[in-house]
């Protein structure tokens, strides 16, 4: 009989009561959850990675007022390893007179230069189920299962290999895979779905869901 699993450990800004995930958090069993004030990021994971959450409005907010870089900085210089969520859909950015250009500029600059993950959530419930889905794959590579030969915790192309785990789909295999057709992040980010198409082990909807997470597009006005 297998041993359950131990209980992923969350430690959760106290700022983000009304934000919704704490109390998606508190709807997972085996989730130990801390709520209390934090100097860098709104979630710590397994007291290993520092995770930012950011809805799509705040988001564009944070770029006009420079907080984000602020906040980019903190997390890339902290003892943890820095994650940015950034939660919604293009409808929520209707309004918020911030040019695309802008948008996927200073993601450019906290996925490449800052070094910080970038993941896409829907809602609340789906950054909860990230956090959770962190947890569990943290713990799994503590433990061994998930150790890659050659693989080396510290520099340029382990960073890039673990910005591009972020992405739906991508897993250790296809992440190398993708960085030997592309040679970086930034190349892979700028691919259409037919050249991400073209590397082993991604199909069409593979594809497709990364170009939603790298460039959804606005939705269509109703005729």
């Amino acid at each position: 009989m297998h041993a359950a699993p131990p209980s992923v450990r969350v430690v959760a800004d106290d700022r983000e009561s009304a934000g919704g995930v704490i109390e998606e958090l508190r709807r997972f069993s085996d989730v130990l959850l801390e709520v209390r004030r934090l100097a860098v990021g709104d979630f710590i994971i397994e007291d290993r990675f520092a995770l930012e959450r950011k809805t799509l409005p705040d988001f564009a907010q944070s770029v006009v007022d420079a907080r984000l870089f602020t906040q980019a900085t903190a997390l890339a210089q902290g003892a943890r390893r820095g994650v940015l969520v950034l939660e919604g859909t293009m409808a929520d950015l209707r309004d918020v007179g911030v040019s695309r250009e802008a948008l996927q500029g200073a993601l450019v600059t906290v996925a490449v230069f800052f070094g910080l993950a970038v993941l896409r959530a829907r809602d609340p419930a789906e950054t909860a189920r990230l956090i959770v889905f962190l947890g569990r794959q943290s713990q799994r590579f503590a433990q061994g299962s998930l150790y890659r030969r050659g693989y080396r915790p510290k520099g340029k192309r382990a960073r890039q290999l673990f910005i591009l785990q972020g992405l739906p789909g991508i897993g250790p295999g296809r992440a190398e895979r993708l960085l030997e057709r592309f040679g970086s992040v930034a190349e892979i980010a700028a691919a259409s779905a037919a050249e991400l198409e073209g590397v082993s082990g991604i199909g069409r909807a593979t594809a497709e869901r990364i170009r939603w997470v790298l460039e959804e597009q606005p939705e269509r006005p109703e005729e």
